[in-house]
């Protein structure tokens, strides 16, 4: 009964943050752009008073009474309404769509495979030194937690809850909220919201399964219980997509990826970064106890799925 009522409150959680949450946010959108509208409205009525006696075109006049709000609105190059908004510029003059997901995907393979010639150059050393130095050191630290956690049953109700079955479906459940709901609303923001999500996912996933295939470690669980966990690497047979090997966590990466689509292009909602992090950390972080990942895994998957979103995705396409 008491496990019922846990699963019970995960799947009313993530309703709320699912399907909950998206109306949510865009109803606070909608207060701000009616406010936008309003000032614009007298911004402009304003100026018509103030120029009506000269003699003015038509299109001049038609100009001002619409207002900058409606202007961009009416941009091609500017399709979503929420755009000002938005501080992702890739999503505002490039929208991705299920025709040009593919070659979008492409491209942005393209830079993560370049990015070594960019480190070459002295660019991004700090950062990449810096995920380096503290995967390195988790990896040092891997055998120590793994041992405290296999002697402890503190997070037994949270394994419970946070199980892999749980924890990838609602993963699933968030892109395809916001697409479902963009779709009912006719919100072309919540559609891209959602296939940026998708796009993210996919180019996170790629190189976490190259990964995966060249460092072959051992998940804990496949670890004796009278065996150390100091010697994981290249000990496990993995499938073609990478399963059977623990490094990194393709759940970190994932719920990442799509956790900093949402933070990004809904960031003037202070809370919501908090709460899309909060469940990606609390999501990556279950792998562990369950002695799916270790805690090096979980990181550097965290980080692939954070940078590859953020500073690819998501940059500025319009160069």
């Amino acid at each position: 009964m008491r496990h019922g009522c846990r699963i019970l409150l995960l799947f009313l959680t993530t309703f709320f943050c699912g399907w909950g949450a998206t109306p949510l946010l865009h109803s606070q959108e909608s207060v701000v752009d009616l406010s936008a509208m309003q000032q614009s409205a007298v911004h402009g009525t304003d100026q018509l008073s103030a120029v009506s006696d000269a003699a003015v075109p038509d299109t001049v006049v038609s100009e001002t009474v619409t207002g900058p709000a409606e202007r961009v609105s009416q941009d091609p190059q500017n399709p979503e309404p929420h755009a000002q908004n938005n501080p992702n510029v890739a999503a505002t003059y490039q929208p991705v769509t299920w025709k040009n997901l593919p070659r979008r995907v492409l491209g942005d393979q393209k830079l993560v495979w370049l990015f070594p010639l960019h480190l070459a150059q002295g660019q991004h050393l700090l950062p990449t030194l810096g995920v380096v130095g503290a995967t390195g050191g988790l990896i040092a630290a891997d055998p120590h937690i793994l041992v405290h956690l296999r002697n402890t049953t503190a997070f037994h109700e949270f394994d419970e809850i946070f199980s892999g079955t749980n924890t990838g479906a609602f993963t699933a459940l968030v892109p395809a909220t916001f697409y479902v709901y963009g779709l009912v609303r006719k919100d072309s923001y919540a559609e891209q919201t959602a296939l940026l999500a998708g796009e993210a996912y996919l180019d996170s996933a790629i190189p976490h399964v190259a990964i995966k295939l060249v460092s072959r470690r051992l998940r804990p669980s496949a670890v004796p219980v009278t065996g150390n966990y100091t010697d994981t690497f290249f000990k496990s047979h993995v499938s073609v997509l990478g399963k059977g090997s623990s490094f990194p966590s393709g759940h970190a990466a994932g719920i990442f990826s799509i956790a900093t689509v949402v933070a990004e292009r809904y960031r003037h909602h202070k809370w919501v970064p908090w709460v899309a992090y909060g469940l990606a950390g609390a999501i990556s972080f279950s792998r562990v106890p369950t002695f799916a990942h270790f805690p090096s895994d979980v990181f550097l998957g965290a980080a692939l799925g954070y940078t590859i979103t953020r500073y690819d995705v998501l940059r500025d396409r319009t160069h």
